[in-house]
C-alpha cells in the first residue's frame, strides 16, 4: 500500500487510528499495540504479498538471536551469537538483493551459467535488515532487555517507516510508544501530522509526479540530448528525487504524528548545502547516521591515522551506493560520493577556504552530476548524459524554456524554509488542519493514477 492512495489515506489511515485509540482508552494496551502490527502487515502486504513471508521469517530469526544475547552472560557467546545473527541478515540481504548482480558478473568473467532471475526483490529488504542489523548491536550492548516480542516486532514493522524509513534506532521509537500520554488521542498531533502529510502528498502528486514523463524521455533519448536538453533532463531529475523522497518522509511524519510519534527527522533541506559533508548531513539522516555508527566506527573512524581515515569513508559511501541497488551505475555513485568526502576532509585538514555561494554552486554541480549515475539503468547511458552536459557544439536556446521549471524548483528549495521548519509552527488551531484539508481535497481533484515512491525501490 502507497502512502498516496486513496485507500490508505481515507480508510487505511482512519480506520487504524480508531481502533489503536480506542483500545488504548479501554486500557488494552498489548492489543493496541498487537493492532499496530497487524495493520502494518496489511500495509505491507498490500505492496507485495509475497514479501510477508520473509519478513515473518527474518522478524522470528531476528527475535531469536536477540532473545539468546539476553539470556547468555558468557562474552564470546554473546559475541558469537552477534556475528552470526548479522550474517543471517547479511546473507538474506545478498540472497535476495544481489544473487543477481553476482550471477551475471560471474557469467560474463567466468563464463558460467549461473541463473537467479527466479528470485524476486521483497519489499524494503534493505531498510528491514539494516534495523535488525541495529537493534541486534543494541542488544549485545545491553540497551534491549525491557523489550518482548510485541514491542520488537512493533520496533520492525511500524507501518509509517517500514518501507522507506527512516532507518530508526529503538531509542527513537519504544520510548515513545512506552510512555503513558502517547496512548491516547492528541488532536494537536493529528492536526500538525495531517498538515506536514498533506505537504508531502503535494509535493510528491503535484510536483515529483510531473517530472517523470520529462526524465522518462530524456533517458530513452539519452544519445539524441543536445546541451540543454541533458541539462534539464538531469536537473529535473535532481529535483524529481529530491521532491519523492521529502514528500515521503513528510508523509511518513504525519502518519506517524497522528499515532502521537515522532520520527528522526531524516531530510533537511539537503540541497542548501554548500559542501557535501553538509549535503550527507541533510539528506537521507537516518541512514548516513547508520553508516557511520555501524561501519565507519567500527573500521576506525579517524583514530588511525589520515590516511585509514580517507580509505573508511571511501569504504561507508561505496557500501551506502551498493546498498541502493544491485548494479554497477549505484557503485559507481557510491564511489563518487566517496571521492568527494575525501576531497573535502583534504581540503579541510589544509585549511582552505571558500565562499558559501561558491561552495553551494560547486555541491550542487557535483550531486546533480552524480545523480546521473544514481537513475541511469547501465553506465553507458549515465556517461552520455553525463558528456551532453559539456557538449558545447549541440548547444541552442531552442530548448532553454525546459530548464525553467528545475531551476525555479531548485531555487524553492534552496531559498524557502522546510516542511520541517513549518511544522514547528503548527499548532491545533482550525486553520492548519483546513489547510491540509484544501491540499488533500486538491490531490483528490486532479490525481487519475498512484505511483511509487522512488525510494521504495531500496
Amino acid at each position: 500500500m502507497l502512502f498516496n492512495s486513496l485507500p490508505f489515506i481515507f480508510v487505511f489511515m482512519p480506520l487504524t487510528a480508531i481502533v489503536y485509540f480506542l483500545l488504548n482508552k479501554r486500557h488494552l494496551t498489548v492489543f493496541a499495540n498487537i493492532a499496530l502490527i497487524i495493520a502494518s502487515f496489511i500495509f505491507y502486504g498490500l505492496g507485495d504479498v509475497h514479501s510477508v513471508r520473509v519478513m515473518l521469517g527474518s522478524l522470528l530469526v531476528n527475535y531469536a538471536f536477540t532473545s539468546q544475547i539476553n539470556r547468555v552472560r558468557d562474552p564470546a557467546e554473546r559475541k558469537g551469537l552477534l556475528i552470526v545473527g548479522i550474517v543471517f541478515n547479511v546473507a538474506l540481504l545478498c540472497y535476495y538483493k544481489y544473487a543477481v548482480f553476482f550471477a551475471e558478473n560471474a557469467n560474463f568473467l567466468f563464463g558460467t551459467h549461473f541463473d537467479f532471475s527466479n528470485i524476486f526483490l521483497p519489499l524494503a529488504i534493505s531498510f528491514l535488515t539494516f534495523q535488525q542489523i541495529a537493534y541486534l548491536v543494541d542488544t549485545y550492548r545491553d540497551e534491549t532487555k525491557e523489550y518482548d516480542f510485541f514491542d520488537y516486532a512493533l520496533f520492525i514493522c511500524f507501518f509509517p517507516k517500514l518501507i522507506s524509513g527512516p532507518i530508526t534506532a529503538h531509542r527513537d521509537l519504544m520510548p515513545q510508544i512506552k510512555r503513558a500520554r502517547n496512548r491516547f488521542l492528541n488532536w494537536e498531533n493529528v492536526y500538525k501530522g495531517l498538515f506536514i502529510f498533506s505537504i508531502g502528498l503535494f509535493k510528491k502528486v503535484m510536483i515529483a509526479d510531473k517530472l517523470v514523463e520529462t526524465v522518462g524521455s530524456g533517458y530513452g533519448a539519452y544519445a539524441k540530448l543536445s546541451m540543454v536538453e541533458a541539462w534539464a533532463t538531469s536537473l529535473c531529475y535532481t529535483m524529481q528525487l529530491y521532491l519523492d523522497f521529502s514528500g515521503y518522509c513528510d508523509m511518513a511524519m504525519g502518519a506517524a504524528l497522528i499515532l502521537n510519534i515522532r520520527l528522526p527527522v531524516n531530510f533537511n533541506s539537503p540541497y542548501k548545502a554548500c559542501n557535501i559533508q553538509d549535503f550527507w548531513r541533510r539528506w537521507h539522516i537516518t541512514l548516513s547516521r547508520w553508516l557511520m555508527a555501524y561501519i565507519y566506527i567500527p573500521l576506525g573512524g579517524n583514530r588511525k591515522g589520515l590516511f585509514r581515515t580517507y580509505v573508511n569513508l571511501f569504504v561507508v559511501f561505496l557500501v551506502g551506493g551498493f546498498w541502493h541497488g544491485a548494479g554497477w551505475p549505484f557503485i559507481v555513485w557510491g564511489a563518487l560520493h566517496g571521492t568527494a568526502m575525501v576531497c573535502h576532509r583534504f581540503w579541510m585538514t589544509r585549511g582552505f577556504k571558500m565562499p558559501a555561494w561558491l561552495g553551494w554552486i560547486l555541491t550542487m554541480f557535483f550531486v546533480n552530476i552524480a545523480w546521473i549515475f544514481f537513475r541511469a539503468t547501465n553506465i553507458e547511458t549515465a556517461w552520455s548524459v553525463t558528456q551532453k552536459l559539456f557538449d558545447i557544439a549541440s548547444f541552442s536556446t531552442e530548448h532553454l524554456p525546459e530548464l525553467a521549471a528545475p531551476v525555479a524548483l531548485l531555487a524553492f528549495a534552496r531559498l524557502f524554509p522546510n516542511s520541517i521548519e513549518w511544522l514547528d509552527k503548527v499548532d491545533a488551531r482550525k486553520r492548519w488542519g483546513i489547510f491540509a484539508a484544501l491540499l488533500t481535497f486538491g490531490y483528490v481533484l486532479v490525481s487519475h493514477r498512484v505511483s511509487e515512491f522512488i525510494y521504495a525501490n531500496f
